[in-house]
C-alpha cells in the first residue's frame, strides 16, 4: 500500500500538470479566434467553443481536454496499480482541468476530461454517458443538462459495467457536480445558454 501510493502521488501531480494545458485557449490561440473565457457562458471547454466558434474548433477542443490525460494514466495502468490509484491520477488530471495554477484556479467544467480519463479506465462507462450526453444536448441544446445528466448516470453504469472503479466514478461525479453549481442556477432561473 505504501509503495503503491509513493508511485500515485508523483503520477497524480502529472496528471494535474497534464490537466492543466487547456484545450480551449490552445485552439482558440491557433485559430486566431477571440479567448471563449471572454465570451459566451465564458467556460474554456468544449460547450462554450462550440457556442462561440463552431464544430471545427469544438471538436478539436475536445480532443486535447480528452486525450491530455491519457500517457500519465497509461503509465499508473501499466505499473499496475490498483483502480483507486489509477482514479487518483485521473484525479490529478480533473483537478489540473477544473483549478489550473496558471490561470488563477479557473479552468473548465472537466467533462471532456472526465470522459477522457474514464474512456481509459472504464472505457463501456464512458461510451454510455457520451451517448446519453449526445441524445440530451440534441434534444434539449443545453449542454449542462447533457453534462449533468451524464454525471449523474455514471455511477450506476460503474455498478454495472465497470464495479471495481464505482468510487472513482463517484468521486469524478462530485467534481463535476460542484464545477456545475453556477448552470443549476442559471438552469433554475432559465437563463443557461443553450446550444
Amino acid at each position: 500500500m505504501l509503495a503503491q501510493l509513493e508511485l500515485t502521488l508523483p503520477l497524480m501531480a502529472l496528471g494535474y500538470l497534464s490537466g492543466t494545458w487547456l484545450g480551449a485557449l490552445t485552439v482558440c490561440s491557433l485559430a486566431r479566434v477571440g479567448d471563449p473565457r471572454l465570451a459566451g457562458s465564458g467556460n474554456p471547454g468544449f460547450s462554450n467553443v462550440l457556442r462561440l466558434h463552431g464544430r471545427r474548433l469544438a471538436l478539436a477542443t475536445l480532443l486535447v481536454d480528452a486525450t491530455k490525460g491519457m500517457p500519465v494514466l497509461g503509465l499508473a495502468m501499466l505499473l499496475g496499480l490498483p483502480p483507486w490509484a489509477q482514479g487518483l491520477v485521473g484525479l490529478g488530471v480533473l483537478l489540473g482541468h477544473s483549478y489550473p495554477a496558471w490561470y488563477r484556479f479557473r479552468g473548465g467544467k472537466g467533462v471532456a476530461s472526465a470522459f477522457g480519463v474514464m474512456l481509459l479506465l472504464t472505457p463501456w462507462v464512458a461510451l454510455c454517458c457520451a451517448l446519453l450526453w449526445c441524445l440530451l444536448a440534441w434534444r434539449m441544446r443545453t449542454a449542462a443538462v447533457a453534462s449533468l445528466a451524464s454525471a449523474a448516470v455514471a455511477p450506476l453504469a460503474a455498478t454495472w459495467l465497470a464495479p471495481d472503479y464505482v468510487r472513482v466514478v463517484i468521486v469524478f461525479t462530485l467534481l463535476v457536480l460542484v464545477r456545475h453549481v453556477l448552470n443549476i442556477r442559471r438552469l433554475g432561473r432559465g437563463d443557461e445558454p443553450g446550444l
